[in-house]
């Protein structure tokens, strides 16, 4: 299921991180790689903020979607 889905303090494994090559790149820049521990610690309005990688990171819903977990 995408990122997006998940409850709030939830931890997930990151399966899949998908979209165009570009996206891909920054997202794992970010530290959204395949395999990485991902908590959602708020969402407001579709937008949430994670914990990955020991770092709080803010990313849009249609970034969220890309990710399954």
């Amino acid at each position: 299921m995408p990122l997006s889905m998940v409850r709030e303090g939830e931890p997930s494994v990151i399966r899949k991180v998908g979209g165009k090559e570009e996206s891909r790149r920054f997202l794992e820049s970010l530290g959204f790689a395949a395999g990485s521990l991902v908590t959602v610690i708020s969402e407001i309005d579709g937008n949430l903020i994670v914990n990955v990688k020991d770092a709080r990171v803010a990313i849009g819903k249609d970034m969220a979607n890309k990710i399954m977990v």
